[in-house]
């Protein structure tokens, strides 16, 4: 042990984690020991030198209920070593079914929920609350000044006039952006980092700028929300979906396997841009239900098992 510890006393080698929502006080490694034990099974999927790059990296999370599971996900593979999580809204029973919570912490902000599980992954993280979600007047701050900015963008909220503005702000300063949208698996890429006039969002949003965005009546704000994700490309039963929601449903559905999925599809191709891989903007599906796809009993595919 002294050959680890070098010769200091085990109790006063590495650090002393303070966890005080649970009352937990752990003893852990020192930062660099911890970080290369902890990511010793990404090896060599992700090599040490490739490790070190990326928790030297920011990343910004807007929305923090589909956000959560990538957020989760890319401290669990060490993808990015600073988080900023911006969220206005609160826990509540319905999350339950997607995010990673218990009845016990209903009503806790989301932003601090999450945070609480990413530290307990990682407590040598650096984490930003942003509880107030993000407005006209911070979200400059959000990205950071140039010494402190943002290097990627995962944006997953549901409000039109941020999903806008973020983009706005993530081509004027280079930043890459992507967005799951939790239905056909689908991940939308967009390289501002690489693409300086890049239209948002394909092009989808037309020509509407984010303050254009937020004079938008409701119903307004719906088909542009709608033409973003486009519409014809929706699931069948999120199709169904559309003309409920506000009545017999009360917002979008979503299963916790499509927020999983997510949070890995976000992971993986956020982990290939930090380290410079070739990733196109554009929009990517990986819809389960077309990749296994449903055969009639007793008639599976030739090779798959039984």
């Amino acid at each position: 042990m002294a050959e680890v510890t070098g010769g200091a006393e085990l109790s006063r080698y590495g650090t002393w984690a303070w966890f005080p929502w649970s009352g937990r006080l752990v003893h852990v490694l020192p930062r660099e020991e911890f970080r290369r034990v902890r990511t010793d099974r990404n090896r060599d999927k992700i090599t040490t030198a490739e490790q070190r790059r990326l928790l030297a990296r920011r990343i910004g999370v807007i929305g923090l209920s589909v956000g959560s599971s990538a957020a989760l996900t890319c401290a669990m593979e060490g993808v990015a070593g600073s988080f900023r999580l911006a969220d206005f809204d609160t826990l509540g029973l319905s999350n339950l079914n997607r995010l990673r919570a218990g009845v016990h912490d209903l009503g806790l902000p989301k932003t601090v929920l999450c945070a609480r599980h990413m530290y307990e992954i990682d407590p040598y993280l650096d984490i930003e609350l942003w509880q107030e979600g993000l407005t006209e007047d911070t979200i400059e701050a959000f990205f950071g000044a140039a010494d402190r900015r943002l290097d990627l963008v995962i944006e997953e909220c549901d409000t039109p006039w941020v999903k806008t503005a973020a983009r706005e702000h993530a081509r004027r300063h280079g930043v890459p952006v992507l967005m799951d949208t939790n239905d056909r698996g689908l991940l939308d890429v967009e390289r501002f980092d690489l693409e300086p006039d890049r239209p948002l969002f394909h092009g989808r949003g037309g020509d509407l700028s984010a303050e254009d965005v937020r004079r938008l009546a409701p119903a307004d704000a719906m088909a542009y929300l709608l033409r973003i994700c486009d519409e014809s490309r929706l699931s069948p039963a999120m199709k169904d979906a559309l003309g409920r929601i506000g009545h017999s449903l009360s917002s979008w559905p979503q299963l916790a396997s499509g927020v999983t999925l997510g949070g890995a599809l976000v992971t993986d191709t956020a982990r290939r841009i930090l380290l410079g891989a070739p990733v196109a903007s554009g929009r990517y599906y990986t819809d389960l239900e077309e990749i296994i796809g449903a055969v009639e009993a007793g008639r599976a595919p030739v090779g798959a098992a039984r």
